[in-house]
C-alpha cells in the first residue's frame, strides 16, 4: 500500500536553487520518519524553505528568541493529543533555512542534500512530539532515531570523523 502524504512546500528564499530532487527528498524524509515511528494514517505536512532572516525573525516572534536557526518545527497537535479519526492528519509546519543548512553541510563537510534531509528528519520527530530538551534519555531516543532514519536513506553519518565534525549544530544534536 502506498502511503498517502501530502507535503507542501513554499520555497521562501533566493539563496540556493531548490530544485525538484531536493523536494522529492524532503518528501522521502518524511515519510520514512514516518513509517519508522509505525504512522500509518494519511498525513499533511508544511515545509517552508527559508534564509537566516525570515526564520529570525519567525524564531523571535514565536520562541522569543531573537537568533536565527536552522529549523523550526510547529506541531499541530500536543503530545498525546488524539487526532482527527478520518482523512488527513495535518501534523504541523517544518521551517528550514537554507542558508544554514548550505552552511553547516559545508561546516561537517557532507553535502546540502545531508543537511537538508537531517533537517527534516529532526523536524519531523518534533511534529510526532519528541523533544530533545526534555532531558538527556529523550535527547539519546530521538538521536538514535535520526540515525536510523537517516540510514534508511542511505545518508548515514559516519561516525568516526574527526572532533571537528562532531560539533553541534543549531538543532543541538552532533550530526
Amino acid at each position: 500500500m502506498k502511503r498517502k502524504l501530502r507535503v507542501l512546500t513554499e520555497n521562501d528564499q533566493d539563496v540556493k536553487l531548490i530544485r525538484w530532487r531536493h523536494e522529492r527528498l524532503i518528501r522521502r524524509a518524511i515519510a520514512e520518519t514516518l513509517d519508522l515511528e509505525g504512522f500509518d494514517r494519511p498525513a499533511e505536512v508544511s515545509v517552508v524553505l527559508t534564509d537566516s532572516e525570515a526564520i529570525r525573525e519567525i524564531n523571535r516572534e514565536h520562541r522569543g528568541i531573537d537568533s536565527a536557526t536552522d529549523v523550526l518545527s510547529f506541531p499541530q497537535f500536543a503530545p498525546g493529543e488524539k487526532y482527527p479519526e478520518e482523512g488527513y492528519v495535518p501534523l504541523g509546519d517544518i521551517v528550514i533555512s537554507v542558508e544554514r543548512a548550505e552552511n553547516q553541510a559545508l561546516v561537517y563537510g557532507h553535502s546540502f542534500e545531508r543537511e537538508l534531509a537531517f533537517l527534516t528528519v529532526h523536524s519531523t520527530l518534533h511534529l510526532l512530539g519528541y523533544d530533545h530538551v526534555t532531558g538527556e534519555e529523550d535527547e539519546l531516543v530521538m538521536r538514535e532515531k535520526q540515525r536510523e532514519v537517516m540510514s534508511r536513506l542511505g545518508l548515514a553519518v559516519n561516525e568516526d570523523r574527526s572532533a571537528d565534525a562532531e560539533k553541534d549544530n543549531d538543532t543541538g544534536d552532533k550530526q
